[in-house]
């Protein structure tokens, strides 16, 4: 019977300014059978900035131009809005750290922090852009109205922006 105690360590190094991984597999002598670079998704690049900002679109467009979601806006508790931006929160946190983050979290919980904030924010400025452009975000005569709006259709599109951003 063969023992196949093998051992892997994973290192963290720079390659052109990119975040790699090494993974090194050894065998129970310490010899080593084999050594591989994966790319690290844990920062978060201009490329990814315009990433969410276009994954966001797809399903804000959709949702945005619809009068149910106008009305929704209108009619949905304000306790029913922070439901939907804290579940937005949580769907894309969860999505993102077991994407990106899942082993590497202690070492780069800003990073994460970083992803989950940007891909928000991004993808409510795009709605709110969106909602304006078609006077359904009537900032300065009803910005609780506005707002509302704004996070119901952000709902969907910051899980779409989170998708979006894992295409490499």
């Amino acid at each position: 019977m063969k023992d196949t105690a093998l051992k892997t360590k994973r290192k963290f190094v720079r390659v052109d300014g990119r975040l790699r991984e090494i993974v090194s597999v050894y065998d129970k002598t310490g010899k080593l059978i084999h050594k591989l670079m994966n790319p690290v998704m844990l920062e978060f690049y201009p490329r990814d900035i315009i990433q969410v900002i276009v994954g966001a679109t797809l399903l804000a467009v959709p949702i945005a131009f619809t009068e149910e979601t106008w009305k929704l806006g209108e009619t949905l508790p304000n306790l029913n809005i922070f439901g939907l931006f804290f579940l937005s929160i949580l769907f894309i946190s969860v999505f993102v750290y077991y994407n990106y983050y899942r082993n590497k979290f202690k070492t780069h919980w800003s990073e994460f922090l970083k992803r989950i904030l940007s891909t928000y924010i991004l993808s409510f400025l795009v709605v709110g852009i969106i909602l304006m452009l078609i006077q359904k975000a009537p900032l300065q005569s009803n910005l609780i109205l506005a707002f509302k709006r704004i996070v119901i259709v952000t709902f969907p599109a910051s899980m779409s922006a989170a998708i979006a951003d894992i295409v490499k």
